[in-house]
């Protein structure tokens, strides 16, 4: 499996290669040929390669940060989303670049060609590639160890990835531990554990790690809170420390100053986008523009988050909260365009620069939300250790109906890994999830999105009390 999994970097080196070296020509080509002709200043060769060598080092940096080297991890239309921003960051940088040297804006038609052809080109290759990838490399059998808790959602999410994926067989931890790790070396390339018992899992694991076979553990509360611990050497056996407080006051003000310069950065650039919202909702119902609710953020704050109305006048004048559902008659014709591109949201850029909420960090909830999650969850209260957030870490891992366990094992992911860079990548991702189908996917009716019950609404959902 070693050398398997080598032979499967090789390929991916390879594919990733092709279309980065490409991208990297089409943009020398387009200097060599075209601006620097225009331009009143000269360069020597190495003057060439040196701004040459910049783009390509720029390109290479937005290629990690959108993942757009993982061939056969991602979706195709997901890799061609990563090279298509990894692109237009990088030849918008490139064409800044030349027009500070030029000490005016310089013919944009160049870098436009250019775009222009790697997108094309960009599509056909993640098509092609993860085609190729597919072909000479099967889906991994998965056996699936489970417990008590029902299994049939841990199948259906491992069934959407049958390209890298099947489980073949199902065995619940009951039978014994013994008959498990019998079954295990059998013809398995990996084994997925689920919901089991502690010591079990722990067995499990150091089994197949003797044994060199990889496992997909779903991880515990616990489990994500360590991973963001430092290690101690203060003794001669390593000791794990998690801190009381996740953010450094260094990290806070780092984090504030971000806040403050890019939301009004991005009011004034959106500015136009707002009024225009504005004006075709009240257009469509002649209701109010805006709807004002009660979330919580830093240690159990409350503020009024701000938001375009999406749905109807009084959507919820029984009194019941619902999670939106697939194709939901609430939502208003303008309320399904605003939500799909996240249009509705733009307001909340006044509650980043008010301080009530940060571009990046756990989803603010009601106050009664949380109330009835933590009945549930008394992990969920944990959310709350930093200010919540316009987007986070949940919103570019998770889907609209990701279960609340989940996207609070997400969000303490973020929590206790957090970092300055950690802020920025989760920004310069959330463009690209925007564009991603299924991160706007509704609830189906059936769907239990919460632990025991499904009583519970999520974040963006109710807009019952419009004002």
């Amino acid at each position: 499996m070693g050398k398997l999994d080598s032979i499967k970097r090789i390929l991916v080196l390879q594919l990733v290669t092709v279309e980065y070296i490409l991208d990297v020509a089409g943009f020398a080509l387009i200097w060599l040929f075209g601006y620097k002709n225009m331009l009143e200043i000269h360069f020597w060769q190495k003057g060439d390669a040196l701004l040459i060598a910049i783009y390509a080092a720029i390109l290479f940096g937005f290629f990690l940060v959108y993942g757009a080297g993982k061939v056969g991890y991602l979706r195709s239309f997901e890799i061609f989303l990563s090279h298509a921003f990894s692109i237009l960051a990088a030849n918008t940088i490139g064409y800044a670049q030349i027009a500070l040297m030029n000490a005016r804006l310089i013919n944009p038609k160049y870098i436009l060609i250019l775009t222009a052809a790697e997108m094309v080109f960009s599509l056909g290759w993640a098509f092609l590639s993860n085609l190729i990838y597919r072909s000479v490399f099967a889906p991994r059998d998965l056996l699936l160890v489970c417990g008590e808790r029902p299994v049939d959602e841990i199948v259906e999410k491992f069934k959407t990835r049958k390209d890298r994926f099947e489980i073949v067989k199902i065995m619940n931890i009951s039978e014994g531990l013994d008959a498990v790790l019998k079954e295990i070396p059998n013809r398995y390339q990996g084994v997925v554990v689920w919901d089991i018992p502690q010591k079990s899992r722990n067995d499990i694991l150091k089994f197949c790690y003797s044994k060199s076979i990889r496992v997909y553990m779903m991880p515990k509360i616990s489990d994500v809170i360590v991973q963001g611990a430092d290690v101690l050497h203060f003794f001669d056996t390593p000791i794990l420390l998690t801190r009381e407080y996740p953010l450094t006051f260094e990290q806070r003000f780092v984090k504030r100053a971000i806040d403050i310069v890019c939301s009004l950065i991005l009011i004034i650039l959106t500015f136009p986008i707002m009024i225009i919202t504005a004006i075709l909702i009240k257009i469509t119902d002649g209701g109010p523009v805006l709807y004002k609710q009660v979330r919580v953020t830093r240690y159990d704050k409350q503020f009024k988050i701000i938001k375009f109305r999406s749905m109807k006048v009084n959507a919820e004048a029984d009194g019941k909260a619902r999670l939106a559902q697939k194709d939901d008659d609430r939502i208003t014709w303008i309320g399904k365009i605003i939500r799909k591109i996240r249009v509705d949201e733009l307001p909340q850029l006044f509650n980043i620069l008010k301080g009530d909420m940060s571009f990046i960090g756990p989803r603010p909830e009601r106050p009664e939300i949380i109330e009835e999650y933590v009945k549930e969850m008394p992990e969920f209260a944990f959310r709350t250790k930093v200010k919540a957030g316009l987007a986070g870490y949940a919103q570019v891992y998770g889907k609209y109906n990701t279960t609340p366990y989940d996207k609070l094992k997400l969000d303490l992911a973020y929590i206790e890994g957090y970092s300055t860079w950690l802020d920025i990548r989760l920004m310069l991702l959330t463009l690209r999830v925007l564009l991603t189908p299924d991160a706007t996917e509704g609830v189906a009716e059936n769907q239990i999105t919460a632990m025991k019950s499904a009583k519970a609404t999520e974040e963006d959902n109710d807009e019952s009390t419009v004002q």
